[in-house]
Parts: structure tokens; sequence; C-alpha cells
């Protein structure tokens, strides 16, 4: 079965992926924790997604796998060190999806009313879209993805031109009211708005060229992204002044300010698209690492050893986590944590993986970087060693030998092809082979 994804597809699966929910709160997260001076850590975090970005390009055009990061820890420090790296990534994203989803369900609670209750059905409602839509693989998956990143793009430059004539250089003091020591805090916040890089090295394997393909799709992705971040970071800034750290919808606020009337319904529609757009992304690559992980004996191949298996886990979990009386400042600190001690372990992989020259010079800086990112996450970071420690306790208890961390992870013909569950097999968990059950 050849590749699926065209440059174009991967360019719009990695923005999705990438700039997802971070619009629709993290505006006021930032500005709540370090005023105005929130900018530096806005643009801070953009110039570090160039190199980090880069690394998980060069990283996936040289060792296409589904097993992305999970993959390259593995070839680099074993296979343990694999499993630790993809039970962060995989279990973080079921507990990430209802914090996406918790804040577009604001917008759309803002629109219909319901409260909490609207905020519950819109997670579903997103989740149960999202699933379908990966249910049937990444031929449609990525097609509806070109969609939804046009739309978005298209509607974030209308918020942004929209409330240009009411910017004020006014509202950018006093600059940092809490201090330099809240850009720091804002950094650690906005490390969600930018988590996605990851995701889409679990893809690499599906390009048609993935050497030529998957550095073409992140240079794309990498402009598009810092631009309309940035952009709508400085308007959100300029143009509400006190009043963005106190918002709950800075977009719908922006809208309001720039076209007058009900500006709410129209910024519902944007961070839906967002959130649609970021779930599509992430539940794509984790679902095939779930396979890549179960293969190599890092998870029970009889509950994730298919494509579908894997999603549907995803799915059913996030409905779980969306339960749990968890605040979203505080979910969004546990899932940050995770990314970024894969982050960590990644960029170290790409240390002795990529060949001496400006590669390994690049991933030396984001490995730099995440790891002070990591330090500034604080007390949430231990979840993700947590995590970690679990699946090391796995591998210890109950793993059976697994594959080899240099070895392909996953036979794409079988990750998708026809789900192993309409065909039942014995189990088999041979290395080599896609784990069936």
């Amino acid at each position: 079965m050849t590749a699926r994804l065209s440059v174009a597809q991967g360019a719009a699966l990695s923005i999705g992926a990438v700039l997802g929910t971070g619009l629709i709160s993290m505006p006021a997260l930032a500005a709540a924790a370090a005023g105005p001076a929130a900018l530096l850590a806005w643009l801070a975090l953009i110039l570090l997604s160039a190199p980090l970005a880069w690394t998980f390009a060069a990283l996936g055009a040289r060792f296409p796998d589904a097993g992305g990061v999970a993959t390259y820890t593995g070839m680099a420090f074993g296979r343990w060190a694999a499993a630790a790296v993809g039970w962060c990534f995989y279990f973080a994203v079921p507990l990430g999806a209802p914090v996406a989803a918790g804040f577009t369900g604001g917008y759309v609670a803002g629109v219909l009313g319901g409260g909490r209750t609207t905020e519950f059905l819109t997670f579903l409602v997103l989740a149960a879209t999202t699933y379908a839509m990966n249910w049937f693989g990444l031929r449609v998956s990525g097609r509806i993805q070109l969609v939804l990143t046009g739309t978005l793009a298209a509607l974030l430059v209308v918020t942004v031109l929209a409330a240009l004539p009411h910017l004020d250089t006014a509202n950018l003091t006093p600059f940092a009211p809490h201090g330099w020591s809240g850009v720091g805090a804002a950094a650690a916040i906005l490390v969600w708005g930018f988590a996605g890089w990851e995701a889409l090295s679990s893809l690499s394997a599906e390009y048609r060229d993935p050497r030529r393909d998957v550095p073409r799709a992140t240079l794309i992705a990498v402009a598009v992204v810092g631009v309309l971040y940035l952009a709508v970071a400085a308007v959100s800034v300029l143009a509400l002044g006190p009043a963005l750290a106190g918002s709950r919808a800075p977009l719908a606020d922006l809208l309001a300010i720039g076209l007058g009337g009900p500006a709410r319904p129209v910024t519902a529609v944007v961070a839906v698209v967002l959130t649609l757009g970021a779930m599509n992304a992430y539940f794509a690559g984790a679902s095939r690492l779930g396979v890549a992980l179960a293969r190599d004996g890092a998870l029970p191949g009889r509950v994730f050893g298919g494509r579908r298996r894997s999603l549907t886990f995803i799915f059913v979990t996030g409905v779980g986590c969306a339960l749990l009386p968890l605040g979203l400042h505080t979910s969004t600190l546990l899932v940050t944590g995770c990314f970024t001690l894969v982050y960590v372990l990644g960029t170290a992989a790409a240390l002795r993986l990529l060949p001496r020259g400006w590669s390994r010079v690049v991933a030396g800086v984001a490995f730099v970087a995440v790891t002070g990112l990591l330090w500034l996450n604080g007390w949430p970071a231990l979840f993700s060693l947590a995590i970690a420690a679990g699946a090391l306790i796995y591998q210890a208890v109950f793993s059976k030998k697994g594959g080899q961390g240099g070895e392909p992870l996953v036979d794409q013909q079988r990750v998708d092809g026809p789900e192993p569950e309409d065909h039942p097999l014995p189990v088999a968990a041979v290395s080599g082979q896609v784990v069936e059950g």
C-alpha cells in the first residue's frame, strides 16, 4: 500500500497539531501570568519551535517510522527508553483531548448556554468526529485537514485585520507587572500551544517520499504557525490591554472590537475548527504509535495491536479523563510536562543519531531549550516521570522480549490495511510483525 500524505496534507496536519487550541485561551492565560511581557514568552517559544521542528523533521526524514519519537529514542538508548517516551506521548493524548475541548467548550457555551454540560457535550462531539475521521485512515483525515487548516488561516487573518485599527501602544505599560519571573511562568503555560511537532513524526512513514517531503512540510508549517501565533498574540495585547488577562474568549473580544455586534458565534466556529484540527492530528499520530508500542512489547497487543483498537482506546480513555475533577490549568501543565519530557529525550536521541554538522547543532539548541522548559513546568512534570516509570515497570514485569530499537516498529501495510479485528488471529509477539490479538 502506498503512502498517502502529500506535502500539503502533511503541512496541514502539522499546522493543525501545533496551532491547535493555543490561540483559543493561551493569549489570556499568558497575559495573566506576565502582562504585556508575555509577548517575550510568545517570541521565545516561536524561536524555539524552529529548531525543535527541524530536529524532528530531520529524524523523520532519515528514519521514517510510525513509532516516531519512541523509535528514535529506542535507536539511541534502547527499547526501555523507547517505551518510556512512547507511554508519555501516548497517554498524554487522551488526557489532553478534554483540555483542548474544554477551551473550545467555553466559547460554545457562551453562545448556546448550558455551562459545564455544554462544554462536556462539545468534547464528546469533537472527539467522536475525530474518531470517525481517523477510523477510515489518512486518506480521509488528511484531506479534511486541508480544508480545516485553510478555513482556520482565513478566520485568523480576518480576526487580526479587524482589530488592527484599535491597537494602542499604551497597553504595553506596565510591561512586566509581575516581574521577569512571570515571563518564565507564561512560557511554561505556552508550551501547550507549541506542542505538536513530535506528533507528526509518527506519520513520517506515510509520506510519499519522507526524505524530501517531511522537511518541506515542516518548513511550511513553522512559517505559518510562527506568523499566525505572533500576529494574534501581539494584536491581543495591543488591542485588549489589561482586559486580556481576564478574558475567557480573547478571539471573541478581538472580533467584537473590530467588527462590532455579536462576535461569539463566529469565534465559536474558529474554536471548533482549531480544536478539531489539533485532535485530528494527535489521534492520527497516537493511534499509530499505540500499534508500534504493542508490536515492540511495550503495550499489551490484545488492546493496542491494531490501529482502530488503539484509536478506540484513545477515544474511550479521553471520555474518562473528561470526567476527572481537574481544572483546565492543572490538566494543561500535566499534559505539557509529558510532552516536554518527550522533547527532552527525543532531542537527546537526535544528538546521537543525526550526522555531525548543522543538524546536530540545531538538535543541541533544541535539547538545551526543552530541558529548561521542563524545569519551568514545575511539580506537574513529576506526572510525566510517573508515566515513564510505569512504562519501565511494565517492561520489567509483563513484557516479553520486545523488538530492538533500531528495527522498524510498524509494517504500514498492516497499520492502514484491513483491521485485524475483522479477521481474528492468534496473538503473535514476534519481532518484525505487528502484534495481533
